[in-house]
């Protein structure tokens, strides 16, 4: 009979490490390449945190960009990789375990459903695992870092949209429910409906709602004319099913780039380190709001929040550039 692995460790569970992602490719990040670079080392150093948070690894594509990686971060480990882009949550490695038992477990990637389908991402979990010198397995049905969250506890929230998006997996809800129990040991799964509006992920969850400790997950409260209220409300009315203790963020609201169109901007895309919680900001009103419900939310680290308006042009935040590494 086949063991059932024990689930992921949660976010806020002591890391060794963390990989980050670089800005490398002009092509793809065109102006905003420089600033992203900018925004991406402030983020690296508020987790390394002097020394006191964790060690920072950063992902860069080619040598180009890793030499502009230690001129901004000279704290931090760079490792060289080819890769598409940056979004290491969905790409890298979920490491499973702790200790000496800890293990990788990658998935198939097809670039969020085909839209983005670029060279390196396939395999770039596998060459981080592999560097650190952790086993590595990878299964044969398509998951992506982002579309879960778990409390360390059995129970994982994710989205409908994402999850069982057949330009995903042709999984049914039951099928894809065995599968997160069997590979990854999650006991119980909570699905919330749709994600945020323009989110080129269909949905991933971590721009929705965070587990903040073991059965206690933050969802956000509406803005004035937030472009999200019905996806928040509905999040909440599904939450109030469950026996999950809810807390709410306030949202940024309507966020948008030059041109005038909507992005899935998000405070919920904060990364838990060891030393702090970091919370992208948008230059919108409830900026400092944001950071003060983190803070409340997690008393023993310190919360900051950084910019992130240049990382979000490529589609996501602090959480979706990163991949801890458990102790």
């Amino acid at each position: 009979m086949r063991r059932m692995p024990l689930p992921p460790l949660p976010e806020w569970a002591p890391h060794e490490a963390v990989w980050i992602g670089f800005p490398s490719d002009p092509a793809l990040w065109l102006g905003d390449l420089k600033p992203a670079e900018e925004e991406v080392a402030a983020f690296a150093e508020a987790i390394y945190a002097g020394g006191r948070g964790e060690q920072v690894r950063l992902v860069a594509a080619h040598e180009g960009a890793g030499e502009s990686a230690r001129r901004l971060a000279p704290f931090a480990e760079v490792v060289v990789q080819p890769f598409g882009d940056i979004w290491l949550r969905d790409t890298g490695p979920i490491v499973v375990g702790s200790g000496a038992g800890r293990r990788a477990q990658g998935f198939g990637f097809n670039g969020w459903g085909g839209k983005y389908e670029l060279e390196g991402d396939q395999d770039i979990g596998e060459r981080l695992a592999r560097r650190a010198g952790l086993p590595f397995a990878k299964l044969d049905w398509i998951l992506e870092g982002g579309a879960i969250d778990g409390d360390g506890s059995g129970t994982v929230i994710t989205t409908e949209q994402c999850l069982l998006n057949p330009n995903r997996n042709s999984l049914r809800r039951d099928e894809t429910e065995e599968r997160l129990h069997a590979d990854l040991g999650f006991e119980r799964v909570v699905w919330l409906g749709s994600g945020l509006l323009n989110d080129h992920t269909d949905g991933h969850v971590d721009n929705l709602a965070r587990f903040v400790a073991p059965g206690r997950v933050a969802i956000p409260t509406p803005a004035k004319d937030d472009p999200n209220e019905a996806v928040y409300r509905d999040a909440a009315r599904r939450l109030r099913t469950t026996r999950l203790d809810v807390v709410t963020l306030p949202s940024p609201g309507r966020i948008t780039d030059e041109d005038g169109d909507l992005i899935p901007a998000s405070y919920m895309n904060f990364y838990i380190g060891n030393a702090a919680v970091v919370v992208p900001q948008y230059g919108a009103p409830n900026d400092r709001a944001a950071v003060d419900v983190v803070q409340a939310l997690f008393p023993g680290r310190v919360a900051i929040g950084l910019r992130a308006d240049h990382i979000l042009t490529g589609g996501g935040s602090f959480h979706c550039i990163s991949q801890q590494l458990p102790a």
